[in-house]
């Protein structure tokens, strides 16, 4: 698009430029169209162009240019054609353009010529005008323009963005261009969400800027909003501008995670990623994908819920926190699971947060750490008796039985310090696997030896193994020990909880128990340990710790867990400087006391290692009872700078004499040991740089008041040793807190340490715990180990601020909520609800007790059952400790429940639901609102009760089954909704279906709490699918047939009441036309069978075609189909056929074959009120009788039974088909003086006229035996038919009895079949039958009125059957039709063919012929006039039809034939030979081939040979035989004849018309108000009263005078005009006011019956309207009209001439003017209302009088020229 700035009109003010407001065109379009020319145009005047052999520019443009200045431009012309030119120029016509050149130019082939034209401007505008030249090939024009130069900036007309996700952003970018050749300045401006960039600036002459367009919707919307652009030159106000339409689509954002091969759904549908059972120190990574099924980019964040982080972090990282995911893409995210505490479970809760999406997501984390699970394979290891100096090995398994990687440590000095060495002394065990240790023992002195050794698990609580072992010398043997003294020594243990004192009570012990094996010592030690309530048994840590630490363990200040023997201290330092350490000494000899605490004397031995540092002196003594004693230990290094470290071992025994030696003793010995470690390092030498690490470098304790303990190892992963000590000095009261055991120690290089720390949680610890410092190698080297161990308070949070809101709920049912529960501390918690005991029966929770990992949520469904129509409030507790303290250390929070209970009810949609029409065995979905408009949910049963409307059905309500079925008969619908209840209708008959519909309220418990309360009623109708035939018509060799008489030949009335019938289950085995029969001849499963007569047509004439027209009148589509025998066959394989048919079936496969009967189409579908044609046609090929059964199905309907007959007559024999042998009579009055004549219609259905005879010896005989009465008999006895032609048999029946009459009849026909026709008539008599009408003038029951067109059809009568009931003789009845041409492009002519019945035209129509022109409608008056007699009138009026187009053809073919054939008499060749080969012969017509001659017709030879033409002849349905020569002959001599054009054959339209005319006695007897309706015509013509067989003698006629004719047609026009004249004259009008006062000059005279004539068989008064009344009700006038029809009825004839007065004639003349003028009235009205003129239905105008006063002046004015008038008239 392109914009520019216009310079101001020359003759007017430019206008300011305005803010753009909305529904304002801002923009002018026509400068954009002239700077798009103007671009267009200057770009083509710099080309050059060719016009007619000129080469030139097609303008010249002037941009730069002042005023007061001459501006001259050059325009060169050059003659690039090869023929010289020669040209007329036209100069500019205005004066601003000026140009001094010849009118003529003459160019030769090749040069140039230049013009020059010169600019004059005078005003500052736009200038344009044009050169014209014009050379010999034609004129073109030259522009010549000046413009003013002015801003112009293109843009894009719109520009479409990007589609964004809502609170996103999306950019493009667009060009904008100064076309101009100024500089222009810019501003744009434009609201949210777009934003444009630069929103100013500068643009130089053709320069060009990238406008960039940001989007940031806030909204899902489609947004469009101009962007308005203001420009300008430089420094001056913008006052232009420009727009572009921005166009935009923003979209929710949504996210989804999947991954359905490690992620489960959640009980409360979150997303849960579970990693099972961890490793602890491994991790394990799972993986989901971030999907995006939105059409836009959603960035996201993914971030922990937040509450309940760990102090050091999670155990969980996600390596994706932030991004973007396109639309249909997913992100893959990988979490890692990294455990750090054994036996705990991690959760953890990830939110993905989409910007501008409507939720949120959270993804739980779940994961447990598993921890190492290592046993001995044996728990003692007995190394037996051994001499002194010698060593024994022992082998022990140490296996592991979990997953886990298992670290482990021998609390053992394996260097030569101990009696005992385990080898490996560290390690690991791989999972599921096991390691093989090697224990020695290599004693130095002869005692007993056992040492309880602790093997330290990183993770785990230690395992102990306990060594035994006996040294033996030559001078010592003490006693052996074996495995059964350690277990009795465990068991005096456990049962007295105090350590032997002295000798003697372990003899006692021994003798009590010295007898009982080692199995059942084990099994009372279990029992006691189990039965002892009150000792609890130490765990591993407490004895590891206790063995360790001895006296100096603060938590072993009581006697029952005071050692036997103790060594203080536990660890010597050499050389290490320890600000806080007592023991810490720079010396090379320190002291260790061991103090006795039995009551017994104990002997000391140290064991002592060879080449060792460190020695004890003395290595061993006897310590008396409860003494103490001290030993020096001393460090003596044989290296310098180096690092060492061991564990001193001592043992202590009892000191036994030798009575106590002989004897097996229980008594244990007990070792002590002394961690000693030291360094050599010269002073100024620098010490071993550490390489350790420490795993985990933080340890967080149980947040409980309880004593905790923890592992860690320190991993010496360097090449040298490295000792390690434990520095108070930075906490020490803090480090005082923990006990690490050891406290120092020395790690071989590649070895590790595993320290075992153990604390009480305090409430003063700091929350973020504190540091351990460990001194590596004596020196500055430390390494930090973080301890957390502090007692922290329990935290839950409880969802919504601790309160809980139901919506109100109905009494006695139930409302549930789910409520979220949080652990938000760092303890695993137990947590039970206690609701108090009244409300229990009001709320309660499931589940009510549970467990809670750290930040793990908990949802509880909560349910209320309100018990009364209030408020509650309830306030439950959930109570809550952790899971280690067993019940204690109990926490409360309270929820404040707020619930009501209310009444509910629900209501239906609508109170009855009529769902119309269902077909019978269909489903058919209906939904039934229901609405629920209660402040509370209501749960609810639904019942059905079933009703049949229909009376006359029969039924059971018990076992007749429901029609409809409820797709849900509970549920429950929200407060102040609606649900849709889905139900099923599927009828099982056709009937009326009411259902109610009742519901019940339910309680909590799903129990019905109320009686049933009506909600709705649901109604339908079953229906079968319907069909009915509403038309019929004929055509071809039938096409001349009445529609009754074809709805006879069809048996129409019996097909539709057949289709309108419910069909038979037998009809009902196949719902739709299916293949179900392997027989030609499939089987029927209907009852119902309809002949279809097709009648009778000459052989080879024409196909008849019958045209029915089906009508769906019911509400459902109607699928149907016309089957024949084989599309109910199943096709089978050739090798299945066996070629074996019947008579019947092979000739079913003779008509299928030849197409004998055929139908389209055979299937289709009709929906409500859809009308469809379907084409029968019986083609005559074939002579005989033809039948064929063709099954009508309706699909889910009836199957009726079509028996399609037709007959086809040999040329030459003489045939009469009736459409019935059987005729029915109009019912007729016992002693009826005058019987009404009646017709019975036969049809001629050959190619040769009929003579027909009736049989009147079975009359007469019927004559006889009713008293010699004519029952029946015949007025045309006998006759002749011509053929196609239809004859009328007249009939009088004249019943003696009130009986049904059947009759007999032979109708003879010459030189053919005779026909026993079945005649029925009724007779009844008039008392019994009261008010009701007996007759009945017609049986015809198809429509009146054509509603569809058949195809081809263009011309529609407004009715086909005209019915005017009963009515008087002599009577005449007028009725208006219409024929409308419905064809938009053709014009019809068209002609009524009146037929006569009794030999009189009692039928006319008005007009007769006529043409219609497109859309044309013309209106036809038809008058029926009855005759004098009594008659059954039944008429087929035939309306030709025939198209102007075909007709104009038709003339035209018979023209060129009547041309030729007039050429072919005047002219002839002799000489030419090949024509006699393409000539044709003329011929006026085809002749008929006579019926008994074979072979080519004879002609007579032409002088002149036929015209060339060619034409082909077949055989309508003949079988492909060989033909003869002679046949060959004579069709290629039938091929060489051009026979003389036909008319093309007219369409017909049959209007019915029916009527019962009664005498005048009779028709007052029976319609006595219907009589003054009729208009009774004199002129009528009287037949002879008809013959009968008992006499010959004829009924005269009494003929009347002569009906006028064009006299009579004068006088009605003229009288019409004059009529007309005096209506519109004014002075008439005022005249009719005065008449009022006169008095009547003129009283018709009543006629007297002794002057009337005689009349015939019925009176024929005429009068006018004024008398009608006065001579009807004379009885002197009916008795003599009883009195003549009476004599005459008797006599049979009538002889006597009726006289006819001249006043009686004068006064009909008058009435039939008078009835010819309002009738002419009505029907000129009529027309108009046709036309459109008229409007019938107007509302009738209100005409305002004149005031009362020059009324009454103009009635007085009126009078006095009135007696003026009458003055004059008697002086004259």
């Amino acid at each position: 698009m392109l914009a520019e700035a216009r310079g101001p009109h020359p003759l007017g003010p430019g206008a300011p430029w305005q803010p753009p407001t909305a529904g304002n065109n801002i923009k002018d379009p026509g400068d954009h169209h002239r700077q798009r020319e103007r671009e267009h145009q200057r770009h083509a005047s710099s080309e050059r162009s060719c016009f007619f052999g000129l080469e030139t520019r097609p303008e010249l443009v002037w941009e730069d240019w002042n005023l007061g200045k001459e501006f001259t431009k050059t325009l060169v012309l050059k003659n690039i054609h090869n023929k010289l030119q020669k040209l007329h120029l036209r100069p500019p016509v205005s004066r601003f353009f000026t140009t001094l050149i010849p009118q003529i130019i003459v160019l030769s082939p090749g040069t140039s010529f230049s013009i020059p034209v010169t600019f004059r401007p005078l005003q500052r505008c736009d200038y344009e005008d044009s050169i014209e030249i014009q050379g010999k090939d034609g004129s073109f024009q030259i522009c010549l323009r000046a413009t003013i130069p002015c801003c112009a900036l293109v843009v894009p007309d719109s520009v479409l963005l990007p589609i964004c996700a809502v609170q996103h952003s999306s950019h493009t970018t667009f060009l904008l261009k100064n076309a101009s050749k100024l500089k222009t300045c810019f501003q744009w401006v434009c609201a949210a969400p777009f934003q444009l960039s630069p929103e100013q600036g500068l643009l130089k002459p053709r320069q060009e800027c990238h406008i960039t367009v940001v989007f940031r919707p806030q909204e899902a919307l489609v947004y469009q909003q101009q962007a308005y652009c203001r420009f300008g030159e430089e420094g001056n106000k913008a006052e232009s501008f420009c727009t572009v339409l921005l166009q935009a689509l923003a979209k929710y954002p949504c996210l989804q995670l999947r991954n359905p091969a490690t992620m489960e759904q959640e009980e409360q549908g979150h997303p849960m990623l579970c990693f099972g059972s961890v490793a602890v120190g491994q991790n394990l990574q799972k993986h989901f994908n971030i999907f995006n099924p939105s059409p836009v980019t959603a960035s996201f964040s993914l971030a922990r819920l937040p509450g309940g982080v760990p102090l050091f972090g999670s155990e969980f990282s996600c390596d994706v926190t932030k991004g973007k995911v396109p639309p249909g893409g997913s992100l893959r995210a990988t979490v890692t699971y990294s455990p750090a505490v054994v036996d705990s479970v991690s959760v953890e809760y990830l939110s993905l947060k989409c910007k501008g999406a409507l939720d949120e997501t959270l993804l739980k984390l779940t994961g447990s750490c598993t921890g190492p699970k290592v046993s001995l394979s044996s728990p003692v290891l007995d190394f037996g008796c051994v001499e002194e100096g010698e060593a024994v090995i022992k082998t022990v398994e140490l296996v592991n039985s979990s997953p886990v990687e298992t670290i482990y440590q021998w609390d053992l000095d394996c260097g030569g310090h101990s009696v005992f060495s385990i080898q490996p002394a560290s390690g690991t065990v791989h999972p599921h696997s096991h390691t093989t240790l090697r224990a020695v023992y290599r004693p130095t002195h002869p005692i007993a030896h056992h040492r309880r050794v602790a093997c330290l698990i990183l993770h785990r609580d230690p395992l102990f193994l306990d060594l035994i072992g006996t040294c033996h010398s030559e001078l010592q043997k003490p006693a052996i020990l074996k495995p059964e003294h350690l277990v009795l020594y465990k068991l005096n243990w456990y049962r007295r909880q105090d350590p032997p004192s002295s000798p003697s009570v372990i003899q006692q012990d021994h003798n009590g128990h010295l007898d009982q094996g080692v199995h059942s010592a084990v099994d009372e030690q279990s029992s006691q340990t189990l039965g002892s309530a009150t000792v609890m048994p130490r765990t591993p840590m407490e004895e590891f710790f206790q063995s360790c630490l001895g006296c100096m363990d603060p938590l072993s200040s009581c006697s029952s867990s005071c050692p036997h023997v103790s060594a203080v201290p536990s660890e010597l330092l050499f050389n290490h400087k320890m600000s806080t350490s007592a023991s810490a000494s720079s010396t090379s000899s320190q002291f260790v006391s061991i103090t006795n605490h039995t009551r017994g004397k104990l002997s000391l031995v140290w064991t002592v290692a060879q080449d060792s540092p460190f020695t004890v002196s003395p290595s061993s003594c006897d310590l008396a009872p409860l003494k103490s004693t001290s030993f020096r230990v001393t460090y003596d290094p044989k290296q310098l700078n180096t690092l060492h470290g061991v564990q001193l071992e001592c043992f202590a025994y009892y000191k036994m004499d030798d009575h106590y030696v002989a004897e097996r003793l229980l008594c244990l010995p007990w070792c002590v040991t002394v961690r000693v470690i030291g360094h050599s390092f010269q002073p100024g030498k620098e010490h071993f740089i550490p390489r350790c690490s420490l795993k985990p470098p933080h340890v967080v304790f149980p947040a409980l008041s309880a004593l905790s303990y923890k592992t860690v190892l320190l991993q010496n992963g360097g090449d040298l040793p490295l000792s390690f000590c434990l520095d108070h000095s930075s906490n020490a009261a803090l480090a005082e807190s923990v006990a690490v055991i050891p406290n120092c120690g020395l790690i071989q290089p590649g070895h590790h340490q595993i320290l075992t720390l153990r604390t009480t949680p305090t409430e003063d610890n700091p929350k973020e715990g504190f540091s351990l410092q460990l001194q590596l190698n004596a020196a500055k080297h430390t390494k930090e180990l973080t301890v957390v161990s502090v007692v922290e308070k329990l935290c839950v949070s409880l969802e919504g601020d601790g309160s809980l809101y139901f919506q109100p709920t109905a009494v006695g049912s139930q409302t549930r909520r789910s409520h979220r529960i949080r652990n938000l501390s760092h303890l695993p918690l137990q947590f039970q609800w206690r609701i108090p005991e009244p409300y229990q029966d009001l709320i309660f929770v499931e589940p009510d007790a549970g467990e809670l990992h750290p930040n793990e949520s908990s949802v509880q469904t909560w349910s209320f059952n309100p018990l009364a129509e209030t408020t509650y409030t309830l306030k439950p507790t959930l109570t809550f400790w952790p899971i280690q303290t067993n019940g204690c250390n109990k926490s409360h929070l309270t929820l404040k429940v707020v619930g009501m209970g209310s009444k509910g009810f629900i209501e239906a949609g609508k109170a009855v639901l009529d769902i119309e029409e269902t077909l019978v065995g269909s489903y058919r979905s209906v939904e039934v609102p229901l609405v629920n408009n209660s402040p509370c949910p209501v749960s609810f049963r639904l019942s059905v009760q079933q009703i049949l409307l229909d009376e006359e059905l029969i039924y059971d309500p018990k076992t007749e089954p429901s029609a409809l079925q409820l797709d849900c008969e509970r549920g429950t619908i929200a407060s102040h909704s609606t649900l849709l209840l889905q139900s099923t209708v599927r009828p099982y008959r056709r009937a009326q279906y009411l259902w109610k519909i009742s519901y019940q309220m339910l309680n909590a418990s799903g129990l019905v709490s109320s009686p049933p309360q009506a909600l709705c009623e649901v109604r339908a109708k079953g229906v079968f699918p319907t069909l009915q035939v509403t038309d019929v018509y004929s055509g071809g060799s039938e096409g001349t047939l009445s529609k009754v008489h074809l709805w006879k030949l069809f048996s129409l009335d019996s097909l539709n009441k057949y289709l309108l019938s419910n069909p038979s289950p037998a009809e009902l085995t196949y719902g739709t036309p299916t293949r179900h029969s392997l027989r030609s001849c499939p089987s029927i499963f209907t009852k119902a069978t309809v002949d279809f007569n097709f009648s009778a047509a000459p052989m080879n004439s024409d196909p008849s075609t019958f045209v029915l027209m089906f009508h769906n009148p019911g509400s459902i589509p109607v699928d149907w189909a016309l089957l024949f025998p084989e599309d109910q066959q199943i096709e089978l394989e050739y090798w299945a056929e066996t070629g074996e048919f019947s008579s019947t079936e092979l000739y079913q496969m003779k008509v299928q074959d030849n197409r004998v009967f055929s139908i389209s189409p055979r299937s289709g579908t009709l929906h409500p009120g859809q009308q469809r044609a379907v084409h029968f046609t019986y083609s005559h090929g074939f002579v005989g009788t033809d039948r064929f059964p063709v099954v009508f199905k309706l699909s889910y309907g009836r199957e009726i039974l079509l028996n399609l007959q037709g007959v086809t007559v040999e040329r030459d024999r003489p045939y009469l088909h009736f459409a019935s042998n059987r005729h029915v009579f109009t019912s007729v009055t016992i002693g009826d003086s005058s019987p009404p004549r009646q017709v019975c219609e036969i049809h001629n259905a050959g190619a040769v006229p009929v003579h027909y005879e009736v049989d009147t010896a079975v009359l007469s005989q019927l004559q006889m035996d009713n008293f010699n009465h004519p029952v029946l008999c015949c007025l045309s006895p006998e006759g002749e038919v011509l053929p196609g032609k239809t004859a009328v048999l007249e009939w009088i029946f004249s019943p003696l009895e009130a009986k049904m009459y059947h009759m007999e009849v032979p109708i003879h026909i010459q030189d053919g079949d005779s026909t026993l026709m079945r005649f029925e008539g009724c007779g009844f008599d008039t008392s019994t039958l009261g008010s009701s009408n007996p007759f009945n003038c017609s049986d015809f029951k198809a429509s009146c009125v054509q509603r569809v067109p058949f195809p081809g059809q263009v011309v529609f009568l407004s009715e086909d059957s005209v019915s005017l009931g009963d009515i008087p003789v002599c009577s005449q009845s007028s009725r208006i039709l219409f024929l409308t041409n419905v064809s938009h492009t053709d014009t019809v002519h068209y002609t009524w063919d009146l037929p006569q019945q009794s030999n009189q035209q009692v039928v006319q129509i008005h007009p007769e012929r006529g043409s219609l022109c497109p859309g044309e409608s013309a209106l036809c008056v038809l008058t029926f006039t009855s005759t004098d007699y009594p008659t059954v009138y039944r008429l087929d009026l035939i309306c030709q039809v025939i198209q102007e187009a075909a007709l104009t053809r038709y003339q035209e073919a018979l023209q060129c034939w009547g041309e030729e054939r007039e050429r072919q008499q005047d002219e002839f060749t002799i000489t030419d030979k090949n024509l006699s080969e393409r000539q044709e012969d003329l011929i006026d017509k085809e002749p008929v081939p006579a019926p008994v001659r074979k072979g080519p017709p004879l002609r007579k030879y032409k002088t002149l040979p036929p015209i060339c033409a060619s034409s082909s002849c077949e055989t309508v349905g003949s079988i492909c035989t060989k033909l003869t020569r002679a046949e060959r002959r004579a069709r290629k001599q039938t091929a060489k004849v051009w026979r003389q054009p036909e008319p093309p054959p007219p369409a017909l339209l049959h209007l019915e018309v029916t009527a019962h005319s009664h005498s005048l006695l009779e028709y007052l007897t029976h319609f006595p108000d219907q009589f003054n309706k009729f208009y009774r015509c004199l002129q009528s013509v009287r037949p002879q009263k008809p013959e009968t067989t008992s006499s010959n003698a004829s009924l005269s006629v009494r003929l009347p005078p002569p009906t006028p004719g064009p006299e009579k047609h004068i006088i009605t026009h003229i009288l019409t005009s004059v009529l007309r004249e005096i209506l519109d004259d004014s002075a008439f009008a005022q005249s009719l006011i005065t008449l009022a006062s006169k008095p009547i000059t003129y009283q018709p005279t009543e006629t007297s019956p002794s002057h009337s004539p005689p009349i015939g068989p019925t009176p024929s008064y005429r009068r006018n309207p004024q008398t009608q009344v006065l001579l009807s009700g004379t009885k002197a006038g009916l008795n003599e009209e009883r009195n003549t029809v009476d004599r005459e009825g008797t006599a049979g004839c009538s002889g006597n001439t009726p006289r006819t007065q001249d006043t009686v004639h004068t006064e009909c003349v008058l009435a039939d003017v008078t009835e010819d003028v309002l009738l002419n009235t009505l029907q000129n009205l009529m027309m108009e209302a046709v036309r459109g003129e008229l409007v019938l239905t107007a509302h009738p105008r209100t005409v305002i009088l004149p005031p009362v006063s020059t009324r009454t002046r103009r009635m007085s004015r009126a009078m006095a020229e009135e007696e003026k008038g009458k003055k004059d008239t008697v002086g004259t």
